[in-house]
């Protein structure tokens, strides 16, 4: 059977994810003080980073309308998948599925599922070549999707952020908590839970310090190391997420570990500096 595997734009894809035909990207769209941005190949990250510094406001982003996935069911293929970001984060998820009821009552010998990811960015990623390794090993719709939703409940996300201004700004955190991170120089190193919420594991003073806790996280969370691929995504800040690559592998094996630039989505939560990994 045929397949096609969309990902909300949350989500980077590697290059070989580009150039495969049959993955595709759904724009998400990004704003700070009027100035309006399609998450897409014309994303520029420096740009949009500089903006959101300069600003007193808190960025925001639109999910892909329903018009826009019903758009990206079209095609041959016969099964279809879709990725999006944490239906807790945003109304990604929701959009995709009120798309495929729309697209269904007229195409209806088309399958498609809707995964919540219950992550976000580089998670996203790690779902969508999951699907990719099922259908290839000839799965059937059924068993991919089954498959593919035991991962999610085993899959891990971990991230350290360099500022909290943005969540400052959006009202996840309060202007105290913030200033006294920033005085004191703590950075949180920040999780999802199983239902797709943000949540914090611990804390450490200085960025060198909280990367460290992350990696030493990832390790004793993470089992069977040797059977799992790692994604780290980075915004903006390659030599540090080289770092903790080399971190990762000096403590654990894994069976592969790759990195990515963020997309505009994962930007504007990760901010300059952020690190974000999943496993």
């Amino acid at each position: 059977m045929s397949y096609k595997i969309i990902v909300d734009s949350c989500g980077e894809l590697f290059d070989d994810m580009k150039a495969d035909g049959r993955f595709q990207s759904v724009p998400l769209e990004l704003e700070v003080d009027g100035y309006h941005v399609v998450d897409d190949e014309s994303f520029d990250q420096l740009e949009f980073i500089r903006r959101v510094k300069e600003s007193r406001h808190s960025p925001k982003s639109s999910c892909p309308s329903p018009q826009r996935y019903v758009e990206a069911y079209l095609g041959e293929a016969e099964h279809v998948y879709v990725v999006t970001l944490s239906g807790k984060l945003s109304g990604s998820y929701n959009s995709a599925e009120l798309a495929k009821k729309l697209y269904l009552e007229e195409h209806m010998a088309k399958q498609i599922h809707v995964f919540d990811s219950c992550s976000a960015s580089i998670g996203e990623t790690l779902i969508a070549e999951k699907i990719q390794e099922s259908e290839e090993a000839g799965k059937s719709f059924e068993e991919v999707v089954a498959e593919t939703e035991k991962y999610i409940k085993d899959q891990q996300t971990f991230f350290v952020l360099e500022t909290l201004e943005t969540l400052r700004k959006n009202g996840r955190l309060s202007n105290l908590k913030a200033w006294v991170a920033g005085a004191l120089n703590i950075k949180p190193v920040m999780g999802a839970t199983p239902e797709g919420t943000i949540c914090q594991l611990g804390q450490a003073r200085g960025m060198a310090k909280a990367l460290d806790y992350m990696v030493n996280e990832i390790v004793k969370r993470t089992k069977e190391c040797e059977k799992k691929i790692l994604s780290i995504a980075h915004c903006n800040c390659p030599e540090r997420a080289k770092q903790v690559k080399e971190k990762l592998e000096k403590l654990a094996k894994f069976k592969d570990i790759r990195i990515v630039n963020t997309a505009g989505v994962s930007t504007m939560y990760a901010n300059n500096g952020g690190v974000i990994v999943a496993v």
